[in-house]
């Protein structure tokens, strides 16, 4: 398995934060919304047990989980830009685009998967899967 990927303990709450650059809660990520950032993105344990399955060491994303937080970051900066005033020139639009390349780097770092895609509702012999609201039909 690639990937990042850890439990939600303390030391994988330091590691993340090491991941996002915020060394301590003082910007507001806490250990427990860390936690719980973490706890979001479950993956299979190190034996290969899913997480809905009996057995299963908890191991989440850590990569995601760092995602995740490095797009609230940018968020938070998304309505800055870059203006002129006075013959100065203020870029900063920057720290917006530096964020939002750390989450598109950390999610082309999470863990790999397949996903099983299910029909709503599940197919029959002789069912047509289609457009299920389809005007033209």
């Amino acid at each position: 398995m690639g990937g990042y990927s850890g439990g939600s303990g303390p030391d994988d709450v330091l590691r993340l934060r090491r991941m996002v650059a915020e060394p301590d809660d003082t910007n507001g990520y806490s250990d427990a919304l860390l936690v719980a950032s973490i706890e979001r993105y479950p993956v299979p344990d190190p034996e290969d047990v899913f997480p809905d399955e009996d057995g299963w060491i908890p191991s989440y994303d850590l990569a995601m989980a760092a995602a995740e937080v490095w797009s609230e970051k940018a968020t938070m900066l998304a309505a800055n830009f870059d203006f002129t005033a006075d013959g100065a020139n203020f870029s900063k639009s920057q720290q917006y685009e530096h964020y939002v390349g750390q989450a598109r780097k950390w999610r082309s770092l999470r863990v790999p998967g397949n996903y099983e895609v299910m029909t709503m509702p599940p197919a029959t012999a002789g069912t047509v899967i289609g457009n299920w609201n389809d005007p033209y039909e």
